[in-house]
């Protein structure tokens, strides 16, 4: 039973048991052998990084992915004892932190390379990092052309230890794709030259959630799934290589119900116009909760195992929905925005199809002032 906060009713339900499901059937479909990288970013991508780092760490995951140093020293300083790696940048003023913590840096380059090497030597310690590479992505990492030039640098380290070496899909929803074999390829031919040069790092890893399905070749010896822990398919053909269960679901209720009559406009802008004597219901959650305005007039919402329709341009803290032909809808019903009521579902992906965006953005624009509700059972 969700014991909800008092007052304003917004708020996320997150089913740790669906999580430990997902953590499950991604271990079986990797085997005992490969590692578990579980990427918690973004505030576990919206669903509460202590919580789920916690809940996954008791499952077994072998260590945690996250953006920023600043994400990593919460999960340490919650009792989090899994390496943690620090993903999308190191910066060397940072270093202290690193040591400090035990936090694990993604180095990119040759020059942030050598100011960490420099900087943790002055400390008089040793400090595991991974080195990303890039095989085809284009943003961050060492390029695998160049894989001769910066070898030669690895051979001169001292303070830094490689412990992993990675590198990113940049689109791995479809198996046989034919860049995403090139990029393997690639990631394979470096990995075996940083071997001939003598380094040997204990984690090698390219798969995310998509990859590990798709591209089995893929798993070296971790991968590092992130928006599949949660419940939310890469792609919906994938449905068919594993089960999931979604883990957050978004509810409200309403606030205030009205009947109006043909004619009257709702909202900023008159966007919505009743065309027949209607029951508008409002709801206490708005752009500012990460309920995009883009919704506006186009999204739907659940009450009473129905669908909905979001009627009007959706405001910093409001919104309205048209209830009219919903049968004994009263004040303070429950209203579901992202999740399941009945039969009836509204996912992720279909919420993204409204904003032409991806579930991914969904699920982290959910705004900080909704609580995480966490639901053990």
């Amino acid at each position: 039973m969700l014991t909800v906060p008092p007052g304003r009713p917004t708020f996320c339900s997150i089913d740790l048991e669906a999580l430990r499901w997902n953590f499950r059937q991604i271990k079986q479909k990797v085997g005992p052998q490969v590692r578990v990288l579980s990427m918690v970013k973004a505030n576990a991508y919206g669903h509460g990084a202590l919580a789920v780092a916690q809940t996954l760490a008791n499952e077994g995951s072998d260590a945690f992915g996250v953006a920023t140093v600043e994400e990593a020293v919460e999960l340490r300083q919650a009792t989090i004892r899994q390496p943690i790696i620090v993903v999308a940048g190191a910066y060397v003023e940072q270093c202290r932190q690193f040591l400090e913590y035990g936090l694990t840096p993604v180095i990119h380059d040759l020059k942030t390379l050598k100011s960490f090497e420099a900087a943790v030597k002055r400390q008089s310690a040793t400090l595991a990092i991974h080195l990303e590479i890039d095989t085809g992505m284009g943003r961050t990492g060492f390029l695998a052309a160049e894989v001769n030039h910066w070898t030669a640098e690895l051979r001169k380290l001292k303070a830094l230890r490689i412990e992993g070496v990675f590198s990113h899909f940049s689109d791995a929803e479809t198996a046989n794709e034919a860049y995403s074999e090139n990029q393997l390829r690639n990631f394979e031919s470096v990995i075996a030259s940083l071997r001939n040069a003598g380094v040997t790092p204990s984690h090698v890893h390219m798969a995310k959630s998509a990859a590990l399905l798709t591209i089995p070749g893929s798993h070296f010896s971790m991968v590092r799934p992130g928006l599949a822990l949660y419940g939310v398919y890469p792609s919906p053909q994938l449905a068919k290589e594993i089960s999931l269960k979604p883990v957050l679901s978004w509810n409200t209720r309403i606030l205030q119900l009205k009947r109006v009559p043909s004619g009257t406009s709702l909202g900023y802008g008159r966007t919505f116009v009743t065309k027949r004597k209607s029951l508008i219901a409002t709801l206490p959650v708005g752009y500012a909760d990460g309920y995009q305005r883009i919704f506006s007039d186009r999204a739907a919402v659940l009450v009473r195992g129905r669908r909905a329709p979001v009627a009007g341009r959706i405001s910093m803290d409001l919104t309205t929905i048209d209830v009219t032909d919903i049968d004994e809808v009263q004040q303070g019903d429950e209203v579901t925005l992202l999740g399941r009521q009945g039969d009836v579902t509204i996912s992720a992906d279909e919420m993204a199809s409204w904003a032409n965006t991806i579930s991914y953005e969904i699920l982290t624009s959910i705004g900080a002032r909704v609580p995480r509700i966490h639901n053990h059972s």
